[in-house]
C-alpha cells in the first residue's frame, strides 16, 4: 500500500493498538505510522519498543499541561467552533475535565476546572492536533469511539482535513469487532442492511447464520463479552474480596505501588489524570461504607403477571451516555418520562446495572422511586428474563437495546446507537412526542426478519474476535497478534476502500 496510519490510543488500548500496527505492517502493507496516546505508561512502552519507528507521537498529559501558560484566545475558539463545532460539544465527553470523574469516584461530579482553563484546553488541544496532523500527513486515522476531549478533536479535526477515520466499534454481539467511519452507526452494516431490506429474505447472504445465532441466543442469553461478566459482584460481602487471605497482599502492593508513584515520580503526579492515592482511598472507603449499608430494603417484587415496560440504568461515566447521547444524560429524568408516557396500569421496572450497585447513593433510588408506576428490582435477577416479558424495553445507547432487538421485543432509545438503523427501533426526539411514541411501539408487532436481515450484515462486515478479553487480560504480545489477525485483515481492507476513494 506505501500508506501511512495515524493511531489514537486510548490508555492500555495501546497495547493492542500497537499490534494492530504490527500486523499491518508485516502482513498488509502499511507502511509507516503515527500515535496519539494518553496514559505516559503506554506512551513510554511505545517509546521503548523495537517492532515500530513511530515517526510522531503526542502523549495526551502532555498537551494538556500546555493550558496552564496559554492565554485564551477568543479569536482563535470562534474559528475553532465554525471549523468542527461547539468547545462544549468536546468538553462534555470528557469524563474528567467536565465531571472529575476517573481520577474521583462516581457519585463525584464537580469539575476541578474553572469555564476559562475548560476553554484554554480546547485551545491547546485544537493548535496540537492541527499541526500533529499537518506535520505527519497520515493516510488514515484508526481510532476507538472517542470518549475524550482530545479522542473527540482528532476525530473531527481528521475529518475535517479530508482525513479517513475508521473508528472500532464493538456492536455488542458476543466476540464481534468492526469498523465503521463513524462513532455512532455502523457504516457499510447500514448500506448493506439497506440493500438487504428491497431482497427476498431467500437471498440474504449469510442469513442461516444470523438465524442460527438468533436462535442460540433466544434459547440461551449470554453477555456479550467474557470480560463485563467477570465484573458483575452481586451480594455486600464480594465489595470486600480483596481482604480474603489470597488477595489481600496483592491488594497492599497495588496500594503501596499507588503511594510510591505519586511520591517519587512528580512528572506522572502532575498528570491530569493521576490517582490521588488519599482521595482514592477515600473514596474507596465510602464505596465500601454505601455497599455494606446497601438498598436492599429499597428493591420491588418482580411481578411477570402484571403488564411492564423495561429500563436498564447504564454505567455511568461512560462514552455511551456522555457521547452518543450528550443532550440525554440524566436518567432519572429519562425514567420520569418514560413512567408518563407509559399507558395506565402499566409498570415500568427499573434495574441497576450490576456494575454499579456499589457507586450509586440511597438518595439515587429513593428519587427514582418518587414516580408513583417506576419499580426497583433488585440487580442479580437476569435482564434477559425481565426483556422477554416486557411490552417495551428502554435504554439510552445500551447493549440491553439490541438483546431486546435480537429478543423480538420493542426497543425504545434516547441516543444514537448502532440498532437505531432497525425500523422497529423507536428513537427520542421530545417529550412532547413520547406517549405517541411510546403507543405506536407497544402496539406494533416486531418483524423478526428485520433483526435477521441486520444480523446478517453485521456479521458479514465484522471479524470475531474477543477483544476486550485480549485488551484487559492477554500481556503476552505474539498471542495478542494471533487473536488479532482476523481484526487486522478486516481492518486493511477498509483501510483500502477509504484511501482509495479519497484519491478519487
Amino acid at each position: 500500500m506505501g500508506l501511512k496510519g495515524c493511531l489514537v490510543l486510548q490508555r492500555r488500548f495501546a497495547y493492542v493498538g500497537h499490534e494492530l500496527a504490527i500486523l499491518l505492517k508485516e502482513k498488509h502493507g502499511v507502511e509507516e505510522f503515527c500515535a496519539f496516546v494518553s496514559l505516559r505508561e503506554s506512551y513510554d512502552f511505545l517509546k521503548s519498543q523495537n517492532d515500530i519507528r513511530y515517526s510522531g507521537s503526542l502523549l495526551d498529559e502532555d498537551v494538556q499541561k500546555k493550558y496552564k501558560d496559554e492565554p485564551l484566545d477568543m479569536r482563535y475558539i470562534g474559528r475553532f467552533e465554525a471549523a468542527y463545532g461547539s468547545a462544549w460539544d468536546f468538553i462534555k465527553v470528557d469524563r474528567i475535565v467536565h465531571l472529575g470523574q476517573l481520577v474521583r469516584e462516581y457519585p463525584h461530579a464537580r469539575s476541578p476546572y474553572t469555564k476559562e482553563e475548560m476553554l484554554r484546553m480546547v485551545q491547546v488541544y485544537g493548535k496540537s492536533v492541527e499541526a500533529f496532523l499537518e506535520r505527519e500527513k497520515p493516510d488514515f486515522v484508526l481510532t476507538y469511539q472517542p470518549g475524550a476531549l482530545w479522542m473527540l478533536m482528532m476525530y473531527r479535526i481528521a475529518k475535517k482535513k479530508g482525513i479517513p477515520v475508521l473508528t472500532i466499534v464493538l456492536p455488542t454481539t458476543r466476540n464481534r469487532v468492526l469498523f465503521s467511519q463513524e462513532y455512532d452507526s455502523l457504516t457499510w452494516v447500514d448500506e448493506s442492511f439497506k440493500r438487504y431490506l428491497g431482497k427476498p429474505l431467500r437471498d440474504v447472504p449469510g442469513l442461516a447464520e444470523a438465524q442460527r445465532f438468533i436462535e442460540e441466543f433466544r434459547a440461551r442469553p449470554v453477555m456479550y463479552s467474557e470480560v463485563y461478566s467477570e465484573l458483575i459482584q452481586h451480594g455486600a460481602w464480594k465489595q470486600f474480596r480483596f481482604l480474603l487471605p489470597g488477595r489481600i497482599g496483592g491488594s497492599l502492593r497495588s496500594l503501596f505501588f499507588l503511594f510510591y508513584n505519586w511520591c517519587t515520580d512528580p512528572n506522572k503526579r502532575s498528570d491530569y489524570n493521576a490517582l490521588n492515592p488519599f482521595l482514592y482511598l477515600y473514596d474507596r472507603t465510602k464505596r465500601k461504607l454505601r455497599a455494606l449499608r446497601g438498598a436492599g430494603d429499597l428493591y420491588d417484587a418482580y411481578d411477570a403477571g402484571k403488564p411492564y415496560a423495561f429500563y436498564a440504568l447504564h454505567f455511568e461515566p461512560e462514552l455511551s451516555v456522555l457521547l452518543l447521547s450528550p443532550n440525554n444524560t440524566d436518567q432519572i429524568s429519562i425514567v420520569r418520562m418514560l413512567a408518563r408516557a407509559l399507558p395506565p396500569g402499566m409498570l415500568l421496572y427499573v434495574k441497576e446495572h450490576p456494575q454499579m450497585t456499589a457507586y450509586r447513593p440511597r438518595s439515587y433510588y429513593k428519587e427514582l422511586k418518587k414516580t408513583p408506576n417506576v419499580r426497583l428490582l433488585r440487580p442479580e435477577l437476569s435482564s434477559f428474563d425481565i426483556m422477554r416479558g416486557a411490552a417495551l424495553v428502554s435504554t439510552i445507547t445500551g447493549a440491553a437495546g439490541w438483546e431486546a432487538a435480537l429478543l423480538g421485543r420493542p426497543v425504545l432509545t434516547f441516543g444514537d446507537v448502532f440498532y437505531n438503523a432497525l425500523p422497529s427501533v423507536g428513537h427520542y426526539a421530545g417529550e412532547r412526542e413520547l406517549p405517541a411514541l411510546v403507543e405506536r411501539l407497544l402496539k406494533t408487532p416486531v418483524p423478526l426478519e428485520e433483526s435477521e436481515r441486520y444480523l446478517a450484515a453485521l456479521l458479514e462486515d465484522s471479524a470475531e474476535c474477543d477483544i476486550l478479553s485480549v485488551w484487559e487480560k492477554e500481556e503476552d504480545g505474539t498471542k495478542k497478534r494471533a487473536e488479532l489477525a482476523g481484526v487486522a485483515e478486516l481492518l486493511s481492507k477498509k483501510i483500502r476502500i477509504v484511501t482509495a476513494s479519497r484519491k478519487n
